[in-house]
């Protein structure tokens, strides 16, 4: 599933082609998303993009009267093609702006969405609810002490909840929890200030190098311009289970939680 450093790469390789730029065609091959695509979509032609941003894992496209939501779900991605280009088998949605230029979404598995917000984005009812950015200041060791304190949950989980901090998917989990020693099944309530201010700062790092890097090649997942990211080469446990650490040496081991493969050193993180 592309997280948050793929989908702010992505941000950022199709916001130079849109902004400022009107869009002259519409064309929707496939409704059926995770939700349909409205028909407002659809009345989009003539409206000039006048913002790009991103929120939590949405895509969020000011057209002034309202706002494009997209989410790349399990395996979608976006490409700045050129109209003759063959469509692919699971383009779902074309964009063709003044340019020349199209903006198609591909997703084979449909559980993305492309919806439209006429109000605030802010307070649409799949992003109202979030916590906050893993860059903002407002996520700090003192707002992570409060979200832990008293949980009996365990860390990455307590991490990985959107409603506490957005962005930190299962790969970033790992790797900042390893950076930080702390053990993933840990308690959260159970976990000093000191340590999780060094969690903290071990996610902004983790998502500020991947973003850098060009987010994490995923099976399902390439770049804007058709390159897979880099990130994967530089992971510390994530997918190294029987490797040796490579900080101690020590045996990177795998655990399940809530269904979802957790990579740590036993030696390296307590």
């Amino acid at each position: 599933m592309p997280e948050l450093p793929e989908v702010e790469t992505t941000l950022r390789g199709v916001a130079p082609y849109l902004l400022g730029r009107r869009i002259v065609d519409v064309d929707v091959r496939e409704r059926r998303l995770r939700w349909p695509v409205p028909k407002e979509i659809d009345a989009l032609v003539g409206v000039t993009v006048k913002g790009a941003s991103r929120r939590a894992k949405y895509l969020l496209f000011d057209v002034g009267r309202g706002t494009v939501i997209l989410h790349l779900g399990m395996s979608g991605s976006l490409r700045v093609s050129d109209p003759d280009v063959e469509w692919r088998k699971h383009d779902q949605l074309g964009l063709r702006i003044d340019s020349g230029k199209e903006l198609r979404f591909h997703d084979p598995r449909r559980f993305g969405c492309v919806l439209f917000c006429k109000g605030d984005p802010a307070k649409h009812k799949l992003i109202r609810d979030l916590g906050p950015e893993p860059f903002a200041e407002e996520f700090d060791a003192n707002y992570l002490s409060a979200q832990a304190k008293g949980k009996k949950v365990a860390i990455k989980q307590l991490v990985m909840n959107s409603h506490v901090v957005v962005g930190v998917g299962n790969i970033y989990a790992c790797e900042a929890l390893f950076m930080a020693g702390i053990h993933p099944s840990r308690a959260a309530g159970r976990i000093g200030r000191v340590r999780l201010a060094r969690l903290v700062a071990a996610i902004k790092e983790v998502l500020g190098q991947s973003i850098e890097q060009g987010g994490t090649t995923l099976r399902d997942f390439l770049r804007e311009d058709g390159e897979p990211g880099y990130f994967k080469q530089s992971l510390r446990v994530y997918d190294r289970e029987g490797e040796p650490c490579r900080e101690c040496g020590a045996t990177v081991k795998r655990i399940v939680q809530t269904g979802r493969s957790t990579f740590y050193c036993p030696k390296c993180q307590r």
